[in-house]
């Protein structure tokens, strides 16, 4: 069912890890890189998979030994970010389909932004490499700035847009991703192919019909759901 007001949607905000990208061998290679330097256990893809969402410093925390002080923690932490910042686009690449949907979107006029938990200059970087061509604004953790689930990367997003909430639409791949849409106010749909899946998506307050599966149908789902 078309909402009534689908003619005011103007833009796309979208979360870059598991939504657009998928980065999760690089994060992985760079959180055991960086445990494996102070002789921690390591961590598989499934469990950084379900740590990501809540920014860098997050992650790390859960994927050190439980009981780590703190000092050590943020140690580990500054190991991981140069360690990623070197080797974050080895392994990353656009979900197949998701540059075709941004292509149309783009094409048809949408205004795009990436908002992500991850450091700013990471954001920056991997979207200028991958998606420069169809979403002008990329916003990463800033210092002053809460992450999400707080909207205020999605407000900032808004402004450097030129674009009110009541034209927007939030996608991502989390339960994060959700409660930041709930906290803007606006939309949201959900990444099914990203570190998540559907049931959880589900589970965490998204219906069914707000769900995707296939990246390449993000374009048509966009147009049949909030255009006329």
């Amino acid at each position: 069912m078309i909402p009534e007001t689908a003619m005011k949607y103007k833009a796309l905000l979208f979360d870059l890890d598991g939504t657009l990208l998928n980065t999760l061998e690089d994060l992985y290679r760079s959180v055991n890189y960086a445990l494996e330097a102070f002789q921690f256990p390591l961590r598989s893809l499934d469990e950084v998979r379900m740590f990501v969402g809540n920014g860098v410093a997050r992650l790390i925390a859960l994927a050190v030994p439980a009981g780590t002080p703190p000092k050590v923690t943020e140690e580990v932490l500054s190991v991981f970010r140069g360690h990623y910042a070197e080797h974050s686009r080895e392994h990353t690449a656009p979900y197949e389909g998701i540059l075709l949907s941004l292509h149309a979107l783009h094409d048809k006029g949408w205004k795009m932004a990436v908002i992500s938990n991850k450091f700013d200059a990471a954001v920056k970087a991997l979207n200028a490499e991958f998606f420069s061509d169809y979403i002008s604004v990329a916003l990463g953790e800033q210092e002053g700035r809460r992450k999400k689930p707080a909207p205020d990367a999605l407000f900032d997003a808004m402004e450097e847009l030129g674009v009110s909430r009541e034209e927007c639409i939030y996608i991502g791949d989390s339960d994060v991703d959700i409660e930041t849409a709930k906290n803007a106010g606006i939309p949201c749909i959900g990444c099914a192919w990203g570190f998540r899946g559907r049931d959880f998506l589900r589970e965490h307050g998204l219906p069914d019909d707000r769900i995707l599966d296939d990246p390449a149908l993000l374009y048509a789902f966009v147009q049949k759901n909030f255009t006329k």
